[in-house]
């Protein structure tokens, strides 16, 4: 899911305090990293080991101030999931990509709590869709209505599903991934464009019946996004062909995990921008049955206004002498993420 690319992010941004105020993340404070933080478990990050194993990542990220400012942005999220996605889609890119996927998990320069449970991700549904055909999911999708805020609701979502070269049997799946990430309103509107891919493997394909899957999930991703490592497995819960006077639809469920433990949420795919009418109480029977209340699900916003996207690759490359200085030493710069809490907000009191 997107929230899946983005959950990524979710925690392990908290570990710095707050940090320099940037277009993205500057209408809230979060800290996500409170509980760990006020048990004192915070830990000095390993300076060495950003040049000693890290070096070339870390210079040429930090050669350029978007790197900088991409670095400060998601450390001033906290570990608040919309933020972070702001985040990337302002500054992302291979460069930051590559500096988080060195400095906190290949070798874990920055500091994160460890022995995570991430056994709820395995426990699945009893009413999930039994014999389920994965050529179904081939095609374009709208994502209509999702449960979790932190990852189901960005507007203008749309999945294409395909049938890989090696796998024309749709044991496999490609999943292109596009979607729209507005910018605050009191930072000046607008919206960035994201599109990215991830590569599924379908439990419930034949072809794939001999691989472990304790849970009875359909189909399950994992890999690598924004540098740092995702494991997610979906459940479809209810569908339909549109036979029978029931637009098609499918109700999924997911569970996943990143470093900083797990996450899950629900949504619906149709073929029109927003679910119709005629699905809806074969939706919220599915729902039901999986112990899901589809009355808490939130209609995504599909309507996509036409205008130009924010993305540019140059943003955040120029800066004054004084922003150098904040992005440094300023609340949330580099020394944050070098010795975090040196101000004192993590001791006991």
């Amino acid at each position: 899911t997107v929230g899946l690319c983005l959950v990524l992010t979710a925690g392990v941004f908290a570990g710095p305090p707050a940090f320099a105020d940037t277009t993205a993340s500057a209408t809230v404070k979060y800290d996500g990293f409170a509980e760990y933080a006020k048990e004192n478990k915070m830990e000095q990050s390993d300076v060495g080991c950003f040049i000693n194993k890290c070096g070339d990542q870390t210079k040429n990220l930090f050669s350029n101030p978007r790197g900088i400012k991409g670095v400060s942005c998601l450390g001033r999220c906290k570990g608040e999931q919309s933020c972070a996605t702001r985040c990337f889609a302002e500054f992302g890119s291979d460069d930051l990509n590559n500096w988080l996927s060195c400095t906190i998990e290949d070798n874990e320069c920055v500091k994160v709590p460890k022995n995570v449970d991430n056994t709820a991700e395995n426990r699945g549904y009893d009413t999930t869709v039994k014999n389920f055909d994965s050529k179904s999911l081939i095609g374009k999708w709208y994502k209509t209505d999702g449960l979790n805020p932190n990852y189901d609701l960005f507007d203008c979502q749309t999945n294409t599903f395909a049938a890989p070269e090696n796998a024309q049997d749709a044991s496999e799946l490609d999943m292109g991934i596009f979607f729209r990430l507005s910018r605050p309103s009191n930072a000046g509107g607008g919206f960035w464009e994201n599109s990215l891919t991830e590569h599924m493997v379908v439990d419930a394909h034949p072809a794939n019946k001999e691989m472990p899957n304790p849970g009875k999930r359909t189909m399950h991703t994992e890999g690598k996004m924004y540098g740092l490592t995702f494991d997610e497995n979906w459940y479809i819960i209810g569908e339909s062909d549109g036979s029978d006077g029931i637009p098609a639809f499918k109700l999924v469920a997911y569970k996943g995990h990143t470093l900083q433990g797990n996450y899950e949420g629900s949504f619906v795919y149709a073929k029109e921008p927003v679910l119709p009418e005629a699905a809806v109480p074969a939706v919220k029977a599915a729902a039901e049955k999986a112990g899901l209340d589809f009355g808490k699900f939130t209609r995504i916003d599909n309507t996509c206004p036409p205008g130009e996207p924010l993305n540019d690759a140059s943003a955040g490359t120029g800066t004054s002498t004084e922003e150098w200085v904040n992005l440094v030493v300023g609340e949330g710069g580099v020394i944050d993420w070098v010795v975090p809490g040196w101000r004192g907000e993590y001791s006991k009191k």
